[in-house]
């Protein structure tokens, strides 16, 4: 059967209906999400069926609404005007708690309660009881495993990435990334040492940061990035901005990194040239840049590739994955990204698919773009990783024309 142009007006116009009541909903979003990551836990957790003490109802009860009142104004005093780190460890650690909170009520409290009702254990108050231990057990480990697992040194991911249009002299050009380190109120000086020692170690041609290196101004965050100075690459260090930069005068962190020895692809290139074959790297602004109001700053792919010979393979700096669109029309032979931690404590990564094409990992769009998306090697905000582990990258660049 034809589709005609009105089944397909029709069709598009049904699939539009959905993303513009989400787009309407958007505005609220700060508003409501509060209420609920409190509310729900607060009820499952006391109000179905548990018979608790009233001094234990009562207290939870209060603990909840006293969670609801100061995260948010501890998040507005943290990353707000004030910029009070103190205020800032407090309402991320809030979050990221009653995040976690939050996701097992629904799911362990709603999945747990039916299974013990099938199995016929307990009787309604024991089974909610039991339901309120699990998650707060449950909640417990995860907190305590993600905590371990934010703090800690990446490991590193290694693979080998086939670029068709790669020479053969330019096979097995090392590639080491970096991104969404997000320095920030809390000091990780030691930790960012050990993650340059670490990047030391893949001996890269090429080391990369894709931008977000912190929460805050490059002089309030400095001592923090100082031992970005140190890391090694045998041809370049280069950096494009993220979004976060421009949430905190972007521009001195173009300068401190130009200080420290890296160059910032702001809408430009470099080659990479070895055994006759060459390798275009770009990078842009990002996305956010132009909105910044700083002069200059804005994502222009073109510009980026100005003056480049269009027949040589290009890898791009883009710190948004959703800039792929526009790396793949221009016939981008890979795309390396950030920004969004890979979720960073689960299930966020479904809302994150909301706003971008790609969460983790290698795929592939148009004719010949790759986009590769780190998870990121740092944590934003709240001070877990759960499932979403972060990482340093090693990509070992691939010909087809390579010898055996």
């Amino acid at each position: 059967m034809t589709e005609t142009s009105d089944t397909r007006s029709a069709a598009g116009e049904a699939q539009e209906a959905p993303r513009s009541r989400l787009q309407r909903l958007m505005p609220y979003l700060p508003l409501i999400a509060p209420v609920l990551l409190w509310a729900v836990p607060c009820w499952v957790l006391l109000h179905t069926g548990q018979r608790w003490p009233l001094p234990v109802t009562l207290i939870g009860t209060a603990l909840s609404v006293l969670g609801l009142a100061g995260m948010p104004l501890a998040m507005v005093r943290g990353h707000g005007r004030r910029q009070q780190d103190r205020a800032a460890i407090v309402g991320d650690t809030l979050l990221g708690c009653v995040w976690v909170l939050f996701t097992c009520s629904v799911l362990l409290g709603v999945l747990l309660r039916l299974a013990l009702t099938v199995a016929g254990v307990g009787d309604g108050q024991g089974r909610a009881r039991m339901v309120t231990w699990a998650v707060l057990g449950v909640t417990a480990v995860l907190l305590a495993w993600g905590y371990a697992e934010a703090r800690r040194v990446p490991r590193v991911r290694r693979l080998d990435v086939e670029l068709p249009r790669l020479g053969a002299g330019l096979d097995g050009t090392r590639v080491a990334l970096i991104t969404d380190t997000h320095y920030g109120p809390l000091d990780r000086a030691r930790w960012s040492a050990r993650v340059c020692e670490t990047v030391n170690t893949l001996e890269a041609d090429l080391v990369c940061h894709t931008g977000d290196i912190a929460d805050g101004t490059a002089e309030r965050r400095r001592a923090q990035a100082a031992p970005l100075g140190t890391v090694q690459a045998t041809r370049a260090r280069v950096y494009v901005t993220g979004n976060h930069e421009y949430y905190s005068e972007a521009q001195g962190w173009v300068d401190l990194m130009g200080e420290l020895g890296w160059e910032p692809l702001r809408n430009r290139h470099l080659l990479l040239e070895h055994g006759g074959d060459t390798l275009v790297v770009a990078g842009v602004d990002d996305v956010t840049a132009e909105s910044s109001g700083l002069a200059g700053h804005r994502a222009h792919l073109a510009g980026a590739l100005q003056g480049a010979d269009p027949d040589h393979p290009v890898l791009l700096l883009a710190h948004q994955p959703k800039f792929i669109d526009r790396a793949a029309a221009h016939g981008i032979d890979l795309q390396l990204s950030g920004h969004t931690h890979g979720g960073q404590i689960w299930p966020f990564h479904y809302l994150v698919r909301l706003d971008q094409p790609a969460v983790a990992g290698l795929s592939s769009h148009g004719a010949r773009t790759l986009l590769y998306t780190s998870r990121g090697t740092g944590f934003w905000g709240p001070p877990f990783r759960v499932f979403a582990p972060s990482e340093i990258t090693l990509l070992v660049l691939r010909s087809p024309r390579r010898s055996g």
